[in-house]
């Protein structure tokens, strides 16, 4: 995944921070997170999702509200009307450079915000909401103790997630008027909601609440045990990986899937971005990423050619010793392998013989192989598992003679 910084202009003109986090290669859609009121675009919730949507070939923007994390503003001067045109700014940067959203995803308020502007979104297929609640006038409990207060001044200082915010009366009287009723009965676009049974934040009548506004398609999906910010990373992890689910039923994502479709026995590596060297890797299902360092003109998001060479004879070595292991019984707890690579002198090699055909000054390929082995092993149970190394069949392959054949497909 490509993580990129970016800013735009938000509603007052501030500039909003922004992170934008794109998959290998040319993205299959967009989409646009909102968090939850008083967060940021940097909670783990928010960075999982963003990460599986990347892996499946979907772009996520993911931004500061106004005055909050790391964007420009007063926070003190914003309300959920502020919120929404925000998000509506937002919408017109991916539109402007790149794609407008396909999908559409907001935690607690930011859901209510979402829900806000998404019939706007012509684009958006899809929208998943997270612990939202129904009214979005639901987070003046959060301080209802200064309701009065602020009412009475003007202004007060709350404490929201163990900081203090100033809350002003412009931000009540612009959250009581304002309703959901209408935009999601008239949405036209898939609905997942999302909520946890146990949120004591928002409380799960709200999710009844939404999915009964809402006509279908519409779908629930409980988050069981999970808190309202979703803190434990497998409850995040969870949610991240229902919503990738989810989505591929309405917006098309073959950008992985096409390559993770190769015949069985069969090594594809397929070009991710001509203007760069990353490549996606596809083994019998699994996906791997192969990319060069920054130094070499690469985005580095994957290991170097050599680097996964090292990696095959590493993973070989240390499983033909647990194999052997297992045979004889010997109590061996864990094998590590570390796996340098780099060129030498032929003539500094002792393994080398002079039948290796490298000429005075020639250099070769070489790869050192540093084996830990954990457990209670006698001195000869260790040096019969080190001779065992060199049984691995991908370094026989290696030290062998090998025959590469190349030709033009199609």
């Amino acid at each position: 995944m490509k993580s990129e910084r970016i800013e735009f202009i938000g509603h007052d003109g501030s500039k909003l921070a922004a992170r934008l986090d794109q998959p290998v290669g040319k993205p299959a859609a967009y989409a646009l997170f909102a968090h939850c009121f008083t967060c940021s675009k940097d909670i783990p919730a928010a960075r999982r999702i963003a990460q599986r949507l990347a892996s499946l070939g979907i772009a996520v923007l993911r931004f500061d509200f106004t005055g909050l994390g790391h964007s420009d503003g007063e926070f003190a001067n914003t309300g959920f009307s502020s919120n929404v045109q925000d998000l509506l700014l937002a919408v017109d940067y991916l539109r402007q450079h790149h794609q407008a959203p396909q999908l559409l995803i907001g935690h607690s308020l930011g859901g209510a915000a979402i829900l806000a502007v998404a019939g706007q979104v012509e684009e958006a297929k899809a929208v998943v909401t997270l612990g939202s609640p129904a009214d979005p006038a639901h987070v003046l409990h959060n301080f209802s103790q200064q309701v009065s207060e602020i009412c009475h001044k003007g202004e007060a200082e709350v404490q929201l997630g163990g900081r203090n915010f100033t809350i002003k009366r412009q931000f009540i009287d612009d959250i009581a008027g304002q309703s959901l009723q209408e935009s999601v009965g008239e949405l036209r676009k898939a609905l997942l909601v999302m909520h946890a049974p146990l949120d004591e934040t928002v409380s799960l009548d709200n999710a009844a609440q939404l999915f009964q506004m809402a006509k279908h398609p519409k779908s629930f999906i409980t988050l069981d045990s999970a808190d309202h910010l979703l803190s434990r990373a497998e409850d995040a992890e969870y949610a991240a990986e229902m919503i990738s689910t989810w989505v591929q039923r309405y917006i098309d994502v073959s950008v992985l899937p096409k390559l993770m479709n190769t015949p069985e026995g069969v090594v594809r590596v397929s070009e991710a971005d001509p203007n760069s060297f990353t490549q996606d890797i596809s083994a019998d299902g699994h996906h791997l990423v192969a990319d060069e360092p920054a130094d070499y003109g690469g985005h580095y998001l994957g290991a170097t050619p050599y680097q996964l060479v090292a990696a095959g004879l590493g993973a070989c070595t240390s499983m033909t010793i647990r194999m052997y292991a297992r045979r004889k019984k010997i109590a061996l707890e864990h094998v590590q392998v570390d796996v340098t690579h780099d060129k030498i002198h032929a003539e500094d090699c002792d393994s080398c013989s002079p039948s290796d055909g490298n000429g005075k000054g020639s250099k070769i390929d070489c790869f050192e192989r540093q084996i830990t082995l954990v457990g209670k092993l006698s001195d000869e149970e260790r040096q019969r598992l080190l001779e065992i190394a060199d049984r691995c069949p991908v370094h026989r392959t290696l030290e062998g003679e090998i025959a590469i054949k190349t030709s033009l497909k199609g």
